[in-house]
């Protein structure tokens, strides 16, 4: 999803392309709570609309609502546990290297599954300024925390992966995009089977040699 005034390329029909207010105005916490709240809000309205058959029509047909889960990057990741806290629709959520920046981050979720995976290096226990400890210890649902050792913010994303194969790779982070695309798609896939479709992935249970660079942490 993309949203509005919150990001720097969302087109309307029309070729309109609103300025990202967010980006300048959202810099401190309180802030960034209010755009993580109202993207949560968006998110519970288009799942409304997509799964509406009286509005959405044939493509409501095509969605099993009995298997909604939301993930996100960053803020979105944010927004994927916001979502959860306030539409039971949701059935579980990723967080992928985004700070939560609301309070109460993991209340509400009930026994719903959560998994954060983050870049090494700011989101392992200790990190400094992350808040995913407290969110942590708010999850009483099946949940992981995993961190990628050389990953950076964007490694989660398919900008690296992009950069790599348009030879601008980011110099200032070790993994390379196409091992943190691989790394990102394997975990986030494992869970989407393990929690939507009940197939068991063994990925998830621990430390695996093939993938040394991803840590499990049970704080």
């Amino acid at each position: 999803m993309d949203h509005a005034y919150e990001s720097l390329a969302t087109e309307f029909p029309g070729g309109r392309t609103p300025p990202c207010v967010a980006c300048e105005a959202a810099d401190q916490r309180p802030e960034l709570a209010t755009v993580v709240r109202g993207r949560a809000a968006g998110l519970s309205f288009v799942i409304a609309q997509l799964t509406d058959r009286r509005t959405a029509g044939a493509p409501a047909r095509m969605i099993d609502s009995r298997r909604i889960e939301a993930a996100g990057h960053s803020i979105g990741g944010a927004t994927a546990a916001a979502t959860m806290a306030a539409d039971r629709r949701v059935r579980a959520g990723v967080d992928l290297d985004g700070d939560f920046f609301v309070d109460d981050a993991g209340d509400g979720l009930g026994r719903r599954p959560f998994m954060m995976v983050g870049a090494e290096n700011t989101h392992a226990p200790g990190s400094d300024g992350t808040d995913w400890a407290g969110a942590w210890d708010r999850l009483h649902g099946w949940k992981r925390w995993l961190t990628v050792e050389g990953a950076g913010h964007l490694s989660f994303t398919d900008f690296p992966r992009l950069g790599d194969r348009l030879g601008l790779p980011d110099p200032t982070v070790p993994l390379s995009g196409e091992r943190s695309w691989h790394l990102t798609r394997d975990y986030v896939h494992a869970f989407f089977d393990l929690h939507l479709r009940g197939i068991p992935r063994p990925l998830l249970d621990g430390p695996t040699a093939s993938r040394p660079e991803v840590e499990f942490h049970r704080p």
